[in-house]
């Protein structure tokens, strides 16, 4: 593994430990989580706790299905997670503007009152901005910021409807049609950009925090972005799109564990070739600007890079489709020649149908692999490879991500019609993690997390769920599902000193904390 000083103090090979919980989880009275209070409380639980990272899905600006993994930029920061309260503390906002604002319960995010939250809090504040500082981060931001604010305000002015469903003067980016459009909308591209400097501003706050409690954060970078958004619409060039700017394929992957025709993403694939001839300068400029927000990032379907599952857009599952090959080398060397010049803080997501050549690209750039506890008891073929006594150092260790079912949910699942599972085959893994564990089971979301931490990996992450125990039902996210996904929230308080405690416990007796 490459040895990579995170900005908090943390080389990513270290024996460490972390949790994974996306801000909008997190509690608070507007609707899902975000910036403000608990996100500085929950990074004081993980200090005491004897936590070295916190990681994150990503924080850009939701789209289809209220997806991190779809997100409207991937270099703009999420709206949602701008705290009302901060805005009061910088006085951007007088506190009788929360008066009469709805309360949420706490269980689930309430995406469509969320926003309107938002929305609203967000236009009284930009009343307040100073201008010059605003200006001032637009200029700093302008490579990204002046085609992302534009393609919002005219979101914002076509009722938010697909940019290939706008006239044909924008939809295909006439120099004269986006110059009136500037000109028309230029109060709501202004507004845009006071959302970017707010949410980079309690950004800012937010690390400078968990650096304090030698906290790191981690990101997610999808291989992929979704075909509405400011990066397909300003770069069309850089993907494989017809006239009109609709995909011609598709990303997606064959059949596989999570669901038994495959997942059809929809995201439009990328034209490599056109990437290679600029140097890959979208992806280094992308790369960076998620650096300046993580001190490391996880690189999700890492398998993309070496090749690509092509599913013509004209089919309505991922079962029919091809492997082309991806940049493979290319892109990182010319990353690590333009940011760093030796090594990245890059974790690659090598989960899926790896193959020989995948280990070899993951290897040669030295970048850890991520290994999933759940997956080791069952029958796939590469279960064995997820059992802790086969892991190496150069990798990170899960109970589960926000893809799995939650330990508990897993474990005790019975399996069936609405399952992955049969029900013979979800007793025989009960079984078998008994088995290897060696435990009634009576609290086996302790007894996995106990097992990933004894293991040799570097870096032992557990979802925030699992520290508590929760079941099916706070499951973050269902492959291959459109609704439901990405609502769970804790609740307030759950996280007590006793779980901090306990959880602060391990750290010490298998040498994850701060002196190890």
């Amino acid at each position: 593994m490459v040895l990579t000083m995170t900005r908090a103090g943390i080389q990513l090979s270290d024996r460490a430990a972390g949790v994974l919980l996306h801000p909008t989880s997190l509690p608070g009275p507007h609707g899902n989580g975000d910036l403000g209070h608990g996100a500085f409380e929950f990074a004081r639980f993980l200090a005491a706790s004897g936590q070295r990272f916190w990681q994150m899905l990503p924080v850009g600006p939701i789209g289809y299905g209220n997806s991190p993994y779809s997100a409207h930029s991937t270099f703009a920061g999420s709206p949602l997670l701008i705290s009302p309260f901060s805005l009061i503390e910088d006085g951007l906002l007088d506190v009788r503007a929360l008066r009469g604002t709805p309360r949420f319960p706490e269980h689930r995010v309430a995406y469509p009152e969320a926003s309107a939250i938002r929305d609203s809090l967000l236009a009284r504040a930009f009343g307040r901005r100073d201008r010059a500082q605003v200006a001032e981060f637009a200029e700093q931001n302008r490579a990204w910021l002046d085609d992302f604010a534009l393609f919002r305000a005219l979101k914002r002015a076509h009722s938010e409807v697909a940019w290939t469903q706008w006239p044909r003067p924008l939809r295909l980016r006439e120099p004269g049609a986006l110059a009136s459009a500037r000109i028309d909308l230029a109060e709501q591209v202004e507004q845009v950009h006071f959302e970017q400097w707010a949410f980079a501003r309690q950004w800012s706050q937010l690390r400078a925090h968990c650096a304090s409690l030698h906290l790191a954060l981690i990101g997610d970078l999808p291989l992929f972005v979704a075909h509405d958004s400011a990066d397909v619409w300003a770069h069309r060039e850089l993907f494989r799109l017809n006239d009109q700017g609709s995909p011609v394929v598709v990303a997606g992957v064959p059949p596989d564990y999570f669901s038994s025709t495959g997942q059809r993403w929809g995201n439009p694939l990328y034209d490599w070739d056109a990437h290679s001839r600029d140097g890959y300068r979208w992806w280094i400029d992308r790369l960076r600007t998620t650096l300046d927000r993580f001190d490391a990032v996880r690189l999700d379907h890492f398998i993309g890079f070496e090749r690509t599952w092509e599913i013509p857009a004209s089919q309505k599952t991922a079962e029919q489709g091809q492997w082309i090959p991806g940049p493979r080398d290319a892109l990182f060397d010319a990353l690590r020649a333009a940011l760093s010049g030796s090594s990245l803080p890059l974790i690659a997501e090598d989960l899926g149908l790896v193959t020989a050549e995948v280990r070899a690209l993951r290897e040669r750039q030295g970048f850890p692999g991520l290994k999933i506890l759940q997956f080791a008891f069952g029958s796939d073929t590469q279960a064995p490879s997820f059992l802790p006594h086969a892991y190496s150092r150069d990798c990170v260790a899960y109970t589960g991500t926000h893809d799995n079912d939650t330990s508990a949910g897993w474990f005790h699942e019975r399996g069936g019609e609405a399952s992955s599972r049969s029900p013979a085959e979800a007793e025989r893994e009960r079984k078998l993690a008994l088995d290897y564990l060696g435990t009634s089971g009576a609290e086996i979301h302790w007894e996995l997390i106990r097992e990933i931490y004894k293991s040799v990996a570097s870096l032992a992450i557990v979802p925030a769920q699992d520290l508590l125990g929760l079941g099916s039902e706070a499951r973050m996210n269902r492959p291959g599902s459109a609704e439901g996904n990405w609502e769970w929230r804790l609740r307030e308080g759950l996280l007590t000193p006793a779980i901090a405690t306990r959880l602060a416990g391990l750290v010490r007796t298998y040498g994850r904390g701060a002196s190890a």
